[in-house]
């Protein structure tokens, strides 16, 4: 009991929580011994690698945040998992020892309560944290903690997992119990182990679990079988795929699928056939991919520093897919407002709004005449298009999850949008609709991606010889400052940078259509600014 007590007290150095745990909190689930915070022996990117893998790049500390790595251990039951059944206890009193990764308010009164708990993918054999990369500006902003739980045995014992990649730091970790188990069927107790010691460190008001792919299978089987027995989960969020779902239980679930789930199968039929019900949501995003352009851009650069590759995709790197890959459909905004029903949803009894699923024709998702699917959730970029994004590509690797965007022709583009305005306003439209409806949050016009999106726009002209690379830099310039402000919520200095933008690439862009297609992001995301 001390030594727990010591572990809880470490994680909460500078750190009380306003609020307290749920009175229900399961007495069934083990709080672990917890050690650290863990310190760095080596600088970041050092190849010592005495620092936490994937340790964020996000400037924490202007965020009034801080990164803190945890070892966990223990001893976890071992379950069997079936369909929508409770697990079984096949054995118990099994050891294990894993690390979490902690990001958190530091200052208690920043903090909104609320835990999010992701449960690592592990496809590529190394823990990757895809919906913190996918939505942590949106945690800074409203002040979530988010937790990062290694718990499969790829992410520690592969040959590029966790003791491979730092024996010095993670070479005591061990979820295997001795090589003895390698099925992961210790990975759930482990995971709950984890969030209970969230639990008793941070005494949340809400924990909610999350998992991308791989992860969300994991966790859509952990709802069905685990939850029924540890309790310690207050609502779980499924992005990317998801088996069916068990419905008599009380714990909400929110599913978030892409255009590309539905098309690859990632998402089963039948698991896209449950109907929405008070404690089920499902929403599915036209023309977003499975693994998209804000997540690889996002990864990328850590990928490289830790492992020593850029992801598939990554701007610059050769293209290996039959179509230009990953999706530039923002489908991360709308998975911000996701948490942010939830929240709503397990506090309080909001029910999230439905949405409409997107259309099939047969066994294939149905289409228009650009080849934009119909149907699902259509952000800005999928309903007013300047490019054709998909879920769907083919070729070597991950091609087939990645999706494809590909640009419009200058033809095409001035056919659709003969003036600026004509792009601007149905764009400013589609935006408000998606506020009013509930499908991204009233601060989508805070996202950096409206920014880093007419970044690479620039740069994309500015590559091909169309934008002179003087003028690119001196655009990029007050782009920054309108980044600033505009991300700080300051929308009407943000507007007035903008105007630069665009007075400077009026005047000194003289190729017309890189000119106009500077215009039409400038001034749609100036009527986006003043929609707040």
């Amino acid at each position: 009991m001390r030594t727990r007590l010591l572990a809880v007290l470490a994680l909460l150095v500078g750190f009380v929580a306003p609020v307290s745990s749920p009175a229900w909190a399961a007495d069934s689930v083990a709080v672990p011994t917890v050690s650290g915070p863990i310190a760095a022996t080596t600088a970041v990117g050092d190849p010592g690698h005495g620092y936490p893998f994937l340790a964020t790049d996000v400037d924490l500390a202007a965020a009034g945040y801080v990164e803190q790595e945890f070892f966990v251990s223990g001893t976890a039951t071992r379950y069997a998992t079936a369909g929508t059944a409770t697990a079984t206890v096949v054995s118990t009193g099994h050891p294990y020892a894993t690390r979490i990764v902690v990001r958190r308010p530091v200052s208690a009164k920043a903090f909104n309560g609320v835990v999010v708990a992701e449960w690592y993918n592990v496809s590529n054999q190394w823990d990757q944290e895809v919906d913190w990369f996918q939505s942590h500006e949106h945690f800074l902003r409203q002040g979530y903690a988010w937790v990062g739980v290694s718990a499969q045995r790829a992410g520690v014992h592969s040959a590029t997992g966790l003791r491979a990649w730092s024996p010095g730091r993670y070479g005591g970790l061990d979820v295997t119990a001795g090589g003895t188990i390698n099925d992961d069927s210790l990975s759930y107790d482990i995971f709950s182990q984890a969030v209970q010691a969230v639990r008793s460190a941070l005494r949340p008001k809400l924990v909610i679990a999350t998992g991308h792919s791989q992860s969300a299978g994991r966790l859509a089987n952990y709802y069905n079988g685990v939850q029924p027995l540890a309790g310690v989960v207050d609502a779980v969020v499924l992005h990317g795929g998801g088996g069916v779902l068990r419905t008599d239980l009380a714990t909400k679930v929110f599913r978030i699928n892409s255009e590309g789930d539905v098309a690859s199968g990632i998402l089963s039929a039948a698991a896209r056939a449950q109907a929405d019900s008070p404690v089920l949501r499902a929403w599915e995003v036209a023309g977003a991919s499975h693994g998209d352009w804000k997540l690889i851009t996002d990864y990328g650069p850590l990928r490289k520093r830790d492992i020593g590759t850029y992801p598939g995709g990554f701007p610059g790197e050769p293209q290996t897919c039959a179509l230009p890959s990953l999706s530039r459909v923002p489908q991360h905004m709308v998975q911000n407002a996701v948490y942010d029903h939830t929240v709503a949803w397990a506090l309080r009894g909001v029910l999230p709004p439905t949405a409409p699923r997107i259309e099939m024709a047969g066994t294939a998702v149905a289409r228009d005449a650009l080849g934009l699917s119909l149907g699902g959730i259509r952000l800005a970029q999928q309903e007013v298009p300047l490019r054709v994004n998909s879920g769907s590509n083919t070729g070597p690797g991950f091609c087939f999850l990645d999706g494809s965007s590909l640009p419009l022709t200058d033809e095409q583009l001035a056919g659709r949008y003969p003036t600026v305005l004509s792009y601007a306003a149905p764009s400013v439209t589609a935006t408000a609709a998606a506020v009013r409806a509930g499908y991204v949050t009233r601060s989508v016009s805070r996202d950096p991606a409206w920014y880093s999106d007419l970044r690479y726009l620039i740069d994309e002209y500015a590559s091909a010889g169309r934008i002179d690379a003087r003028v690119a830099a001196d655009l990029h310039s007050s782009l920054a400052r309108a980044e600033r402000e505009g991300t700080a919520g300051r929308d009407l200095t943000a507007i007035v940078h903008l105007a630069l933008v665009s007075l400077q690439a009026t005047l000194r862009v003289p190729d017309p259509a890189a000119r106009a297609a500077v215009l039409r992001a400038t001034s749609a995301l100036s009527g986006v600014l003043a929609l707040t």
